[in-house]
């Protein structure tokens, strides 16, 4: 399955700037990615402009993309997208060891309907053959791109990871097909989808998702994504490998052994992945 593309895109230079209360932690990200940038863009823009390219091909009607019946393959490892792990161990929207091998970094909006095939179908296959046996940390980075109800559910996601219930609430924002800009993520159902993730505190909940720290910390994944030239959603990358689109699971299967086979140690992470 290919990606979902908005219509029309913003671009990185119409990002808002970032929060005067960010963190030095992020400042420095923010350098490393457009250190990163500096010699990877051209390489995985190109990959990631080619995939898009080949979706654009297959679509069946205007802003859907049509379901690929085989295999895509993905575009060959950047090492120098490795320095886009955060590892993390505090960080509430990631899953598996900081000190995992494999790092598939996730770019993905709530209202896409091919990122929640994923989370459904794929997403618990890679939990259940690489994250017990400490092969795979999966980090996710907010990348809403379908207008307000996805800017809310990404600010909604950030405010459940306060406590510890960003996991819970994807499996239950995902947990089936929603009509996109109809309603399903509004202030109402996203308080729901709260509860039924087991948020406990949902005053504090709805005060995070206000925040300018979450719409900072969205920002700074969005700002990301875009630096990389990603457009649409699902978009991977596995130890530097993009991936785009909500692929077959032996695609994300192949590409998280062949970059086992390859990863060299991590350096000590910042603690005990979860």
């Amino acid at each position: 399955m290919t990606g979902s593309t908005p219509s029309p895109s913003p671009s990185p230079s119409s990002s808002p700037s970032s929060s005067p209360s960010s963190s030095p932690s992020r400042r420095s990200r923010r350098r490393t990615v457009a250190a990163v940038a500096v010699l990877a863009a051209a390489a995985v823009t190109a990959a990631f402009a080619l995939t898009l390219d080949d979706a654009d091909n297959r679509e069946e009607k205007a802003g859907e993309p049509a379901a690929v019946t085989g295999s895509a393959a993905p575009a060959p490892a950047d090492e120098a997208l490795l320095a886009l792990a955060r590892r993390d161990a505090s960080d509430p929207l990631a899953i598996g060891r900081a000190d995992a091998p494999v790092v598939l970094i996730e770019y993905s909006d709530f209202q896409c309907p091919f990122c929640g095939r994923f989370a459904r179908e794929t997403k618990p296959e890679l939990l259940r053959s690489y994250l017990d046996k400490g092969t795979l940390r999966i980090e996710w980075r907010n990348f809403p791109i379908f207008g307000e109800e996805s800017e809310q559910a990404a600010l909604a996601g950030w405010a459940a990871g306060r406590q510890q219930k960003f996991w819970e609430f994807h499996d239950v924002a995902y947990g089936k097909p929603r009509e996109r800009n109809t309603g399903a993520f509004d202030a109402e159902n996203l308080v729901a989808m709260a509860r039924e993730a087991g948020i406990a505190d949902i005053e504090r909940f709805q005060a995070d998702m206000a925040s300018d720290e979450a719409r900072g910390a969205v920002r700074e994944d969005q700002e990301e994504g875009y630096t990389l030239g990603v457009t649409s959603t699902p978009a991977f990358l596995v130890n530097g490998r993009p991936i785009l689109g909500a692929q077959p699971t032996d695609t994300f299967e192949e590409a998280v052994e062949t970059a086992a086979k390859t990863a060299e140690t991590p350096k000590t992470p910042k603690g005990d992945g979860r």
